[in-house]
């Protein structure tokens, strides 16, 4: 969203637009919301599935763990999940009302991000390749297009294009965390990209979606006018490298692999807020 809003920002001051961080503040309270969503509602389904109980946790796998020691708490995270979602919707009703102008663009990025949110622990992690892309597309197209909707009333191609940048880090985040659990997934039903390829057959899907997030950063710089400032964002590229070439040498043995597991995260949060410093300071 850091991503979303300075992207925005900088379109808006290029075109002479009119520009209202209030509804800046207010669409990246609505991401908030939809990602306590997807999250209360996955850990309340993995509890309920018993998933929890056959994970062998470590520090990058899914949910938090506390619903299998706390098991009367699954009703109050059901709950925070559905509400959470319901503020989500209402926030995004907010703007088809306030802004009719909007509508057009926003109202199918936010239908899809809504069944999103409901769809991915019990439909969407049962098919393989709509698992991995899920989580990016959430993070990425449907964040950034939607805050570029709510701020520019307009599907901005710039914004479109950079969202291939978390697209494809999310989704690697996502799917490398997936490795230490393909047993326990496996026993309740999930069908995610290590189960159906192996752990050590993913290392290519990881490099190519590498080199789609960076290249759809450099092409946002220079077809799509960003500040050059924006390539602050490239600076972590030798991370990502690294992290593949560990996914390669370590994808089954868990204890080896970890430390690029967080090298991952840094990775995937580090990019876009450097790359989003480097649009404003640029700018």
């Amino acid at each position: 969203m850091a991503l979303g809003v300075a992207g925005s920002w900088w379109l808006a001051q290029r075109s002479g637009m009119a520009w209202s961080w209030l509804d800046a503040a207010l669409a990246c309270l609505g991401a908030l919301l939809a990602h306590i969503s997807v999250n209360a509602l996955n850990e309340y389904t993995d509890f309920r599935s018993g998933l929890d109980l056959q994970t062998v946790r470590t520090p990058f796998s899914g949910g938090s763990g506390a619903l299998p020691g706390r098991p009367e708490l699954a009703g109050a995270t059901l709950v925070m999940g559905l509400l959470a979602l319901s503020l989500c919707a209402l926030i995004g009703l907010y703007f088809l009302w306030a802004k009719p102008g909007v509508w057009r663009p926003l109202l199918p990025v936010g239908l899809v991000g809504l069944a999103l949110v409901v769809a991915y622990t019990p439909w969407v992690t049962r098919h393989p390749w709509l698992c991995l892309v899920a989580p990016g597309l959430g993070f990425g197209p449907l964040m950034l297009i939607g805050v570029g909707a709510v701020l520019l009333h307009e599907v901005a191609w710039p914004l479109a294009l950079l969202s291939l940048l978390p697209f494809g880090l999310v989704n690697n985040l996502l799917l490398l965390n997936q490795f230490p659990d393909v047993d326990a997934d496996r026993a309740v039903g999930r069908n995610t990209l290590p189960m159906r390829l192996g752990r050590s057959r993913c290392w290519p899907v990881m490099l190519g979606q590498f080199a789609l997030a960076y290249m759809a950063l450099m092409l946002a710089i220079d077809t799509g006018g960003l500040p050059r400032g924006a390539a602050l964002g490239l600076l972590t590229l030798p991370l990502a490298l690294n992290v593949v070439r560990g996914a390669r040498r370590h994808a089954d043995n868990i204890a080896k692999l970890q430390p690029f597991m967080g090298m991952n995260v840094v990775v995937s949060l580090l990019t876009p807020v450097l790359a989003a410093i480097g649009i404003v300071l640029g700018a």
